[in-house]
This record gives structure tokens, sequence and C-alpha cells, in this order.
């Protein structure tokens, strides 16, 4: 598939068909096309924790209240087969950035311009949503209640210095009525040429 065509067809799919398995081989594409991202100093901070079957329920388990009944749009994620939690590790880009090529020995985070250890997870993030495109499937990103992060990095062994980024979610899209899309923000709103305010 064109890369043009998967930017079009590419949305955040919040139900799946649970009767449809992901194949094997079109994951292992997808969390390749997750790795093959760029990354500040070729750091390659960002991991990918997959989980199906069992660890997928276990998920959650951790991350919902069982005595609350799930609204349309948890019971329309737990449909997907399967999950791929994203995490950054700060410490690599650290440590990276204090190696004699880069020189910065103190690892002062305020010397980043921006936090690239997110960035490069923001950039790993999209190449899993596309990739689940180009694969025929569908995707979602979504975040994790901040008081589960904890009990979800124990639960699957992730270590300490690991941060959560967020989750995506693959699968066939379910068959949904269509529902109302908030509208995209014109070029001309959020695209500056030379002065800010100035589209032309």
């Amino acid at each position: 598939m064109e890369l043009a065509e998967i930017r079009r067809k590419r949305r955040m799919v919040r139900r799946y068909d649970p009767a449809a398995p992901v194949p094997e081989d079109a994951l292992e594409r997808i969390l390749d096309a997750g790795l093959r991202v760029p990354s500040a100093g070729f750091t390659q901070g960002v991991s990918l924790l997959v989980l199906d079957g069992p660890d997928k329920q276990r998920y959650w388990e951790i991350t919902t209240d069982p005595e609350a009944p799930p609204d349309r749009w948890l019971a329309g994620m737990q449909t997907a087969p399967v999950l791929i939690v994203v995490w950054t590790d700060r410490t690599a880009y650290l440590d990276r950035y204090a190696e004699p090529d880069k020189g910065w020995i103190d690892r002062d985070p305020v010397r980043w311009t921006a936090p690239y250890w997110y960035v490069d997870a923001g950039m790993n993030t999209l190449a899993l949503l596309y990739a689940a495109v180009d694969e025929g499937l569908g995707a979602c990103f979504f975040g994790v209640p901040p008081d589960r992060i904890g009990p979800v990095r124990a639960a699957f062994g992730v270590p300490e210095h690991h941060e959560l980024i967020g989750v995506v979610s693959v699968g066939r899209p379910a068959e949904v009525a269509a529902r109302s899309r908030r509208g995209r923000r014109s070029a001309e709103e959020l695209v500056h040429r030379g002065l800010w305010g100035h589209a032309g």
C-alpha cells in the first residue's frame, strides 16, 4: 500500500472483530516497522511489550475497576486481540549523550530542547499505527491510568527505569455505525510560513 493511501486510511479503531486474530507474520512486520524509526543518537531506547491471550486479559484486569461495568469505549477496546505497550528508557538517552561522540558528561536533561525519549516513542507509535493499516488491520493509541502503571510494570517484569508511554491496540476493525467526527483544522491554522500567523 502506498504511504499516501495509508495516511488517508489511518484512524483510531476502538472496536475489533474478536473472531479475527492478528496473523503472527503480520504482527512481526508491525513490530519491525515500529523499531525502524529515527532515534536520537541511535539510542534505540524504546521497547515494546506485546500482550495477547491471557497476558492481554491480565493487562485489563490490572488497569480497570472490576466493580465498574465497562463503558462503551472500554468494551470496544477489550475486543482487540493484541496490545503493544510502548516503553521508553530516559536513562539510555542520557547515557548515550554522555558518550565521547556526544560529550554531555553531566547527563543533565536540561540540555535537551525536548525530551527525545518521548519524541522517539511518538515516532515508534506512529510507525506501528501506519504498519497496522498497511497489513489491512486497525489500531488505536491510548493511555494508561497513572496509578496503574506501577502494577503493570510489576506484573510484566518491566525494569523500573522504563517509562510507560501508552498502548497500541491492534486487530481487524469491527463493523460499527458511523459516528460524528471532529473536523480537521485547516493548514492555514497550523502551518506558518516565515512569520507566525502567515500561511501564504
